[in-house]
């Protein structure tokens, strides 16, 4: 990307709405409704860092999910550099689900 300033709203609601595409085989959900996704920081440059979890270090898709965000994000316009940070702090419970989610799932 080069030294152009983007719109970095614009570019994060449309990486959530590209984030929502992608889900846990598991689960029915999609990640950011699930909760997984605890932070997407986009900069002027277009440079954005997401901040994510998974269900467990278990997860079977522990490799292949973070990767595909990844790839994901990358095909936003306007992103650049795409860091996706995987992390277990905090731990993901049904808590983060979204109320879209815990209906969907029967939480209710």
């Amino acid at each position: 990307m080069s030294e152009e300033t983007i719109n970095t709203t614009e570019v994060r609601e449309q990486i959530i709405e590209i984030l929502k595409t992608c889900y846990d085989p598991e689960i029915p959900v999609d990640i950011y409704e699930l909760g997984l996704i605890y932070e997407v920081e986009v900069q002027d440059n277009g440079d954005t860092r997401v901040e994510m979890t998974l269900t467990s270090p278990a997860c079977p898709v522990a490799e292949s999910l973070p990767i595909e965000v990844e790839q994901k994000v990358r095909s936003v316009p306007g992103t650049g550099e795409v860091k996706v940070d995987l992390v277990w702090e905090p731990m993901w419970t049904k808590d983060m689900l979204t109320e879209a989610a815990k209906l969907k799932l029967g939480f209710f």
